[in-house]
């Protein structure tokens, strides 16, 4: 670990200076999971939900919270985002959605927090639109699973 790169020589909280930095292609991809009862499940599924599409809402959700990781994180650069693809996994047996997020992006700053930013708005949304049926769902293991790009290379998480 070297250095706080978010604060100057006076403890004070500042943004990174990227502008010497060279663009380079930039992809992080963050997974995170949703558990409900099985009838909430179920009605996801069969897209019985009395609020709509869920995972159509909560993939609209996430791009736009992608977007949007600048203006809620503070010290976060806003960034050019080239794309958001955001995939959901249901597992009926583990009554639970898995979703995972990739952002691409060519910049001098990496994507992680969009993409964290993106799965937790997925994530958020599908509580929001089912919340009426099942107050108990828990939102889970929102994690980076892979990042390339940049001076600091590609990190992948280890698997377990």
């Amino acid at each position: 670990m070297g250095k706080l790169t978010h604060f100057d020589r006076e403890g004070r909280a500042r943004m990174v200076d990227v502008g010497a930095k060279a663009a380079t292609r930039r992809i992080a991809v963050v997974s995170g999971k949703v558990v409900m009862k099985p009838e909430t499940m179920k009605r996801i599924v069969d897209q019985k939900m009395e609020k709509g599409d869920v995972f159509g809402v909560a993939r609209v959700a996430a791009i736009m919270a992608a977007k949007r990781a600048g203006e809620i994180i503070p010290l976060c650069h806003p960034l050019s985002i080239d794309t958001v693809e955001v995939d959901f996994q249901p597992d009926r047996d583990r009554s639970e959605v898995k979703i995972e997020t990739t952002v691409k992006s060519t910049g001098k700053t990496g994507v992680e927090m969009e993409a964290l930013m993106a799965t937790a708005a997925a994530a958020l949304t599908i509580y929001d639109m089912c919340k009426a049926v099942d107050r108990g769902m828990i939102i889970s293991d929102i994690m980076l699973l892979k990042k390339s790009g940049g001076k600091s290379g590609t990190y992948k998480r280890p698997k377990k």
